[in-house]
């Protein structure tokens, strides 16, 4: 297992998240390939943790489809899979569904003009080929309407689908079919600002559906 070589300190109050997400993180960009076995003790001196956090994060990473476990022989990272990452998308299209269908009668003009600015954000990212920043004005847009919208259950919903995306939504903005994403969210924001639930609802989860995964 490669591992990076900045040794993270992480708070104790937030241990468990910090330890989930340093591992999800890694294998969502790929420094811990599909197939690479995941050995605690070097999990142990990456984070500088001890071994119960770990094996609590590799559990949530095994519910969430990113680590395939072997009791009593290994731990490896799950390699890519187009069927699971289908179904992960179809509950991630749901889920943001939702959150713009509770979200739109919500929104204030300072929301609207986040999610105007994330989209404006987004353009200039993938302009200037900027993959990481793409990804990360796209997550900007629809963290707004998943707050907004006020339903936990669905943002917990999104923790175990998005990073199964995640691994391999890099493709997409990578690529010129991402600026797609910029015309949908604008349609989004005009449905939103004209209170359309309804119709920001539905365009939400067809930018989802339109993401195309191909594994290598």
């Amino acid at each position: 297992m490669p591992i990076p070589s900045a040794v993270r300190v992480q708070p104790r109050e937030l241990l468990r998240d910090n330890v989930y997400m340093s591992l999800r993180d890694a294998i969502v960009d790929g420094t811990l390939a599909p197939g690479e076995r995941l050995r605690d003790t070097e999990i142990e001196s990456w984070l500088g943790v001890s071994r119960t956090p770990i094996r609590e994060a590799l559990l949530r990473l095994e519910r969430a489809g990113l680590v395939v476990s072997r009791p009593g022989r290994s731990t490896t990272v799950a390699p890519f899979d187009a069927a699971s990452t289908v179904s992960a998308q179809q509950v991630a299209a749901s889920m943001h569904e939702l959150a713009a269908r509770l979200a739109v009668p919500l929104l204030t003009e300072s929301e609207l003009s986040e999610l105007e600015h994330a989209n404006s954000a987004l353009e200039r990212a993938l302009a200037d080929g900027d993959t990481e920043a793409a990804l990360h004005e796209d997550d900007r847009f629809h963290e707004v309407l998943v707050r907004v919208g006020r339903n936990t259950m669905v943002a917990e919903v999104l923790e175990i689908a998005t990073p199964l995306l995640r691994r391999v939504e890099r493709l997409r903005f990578a690529s010129f079919g991402a600026r797609d994403s910029v015309a949908q969210h604008a349609a989004i924001i005009a449905a939103a600002r004209a209170g359309d639930a309804d119709a920001a609802a539905t365009l939400s989860r067809e930018n989802w559906l339109s993401l195309s995964y191909v594994a290598d």
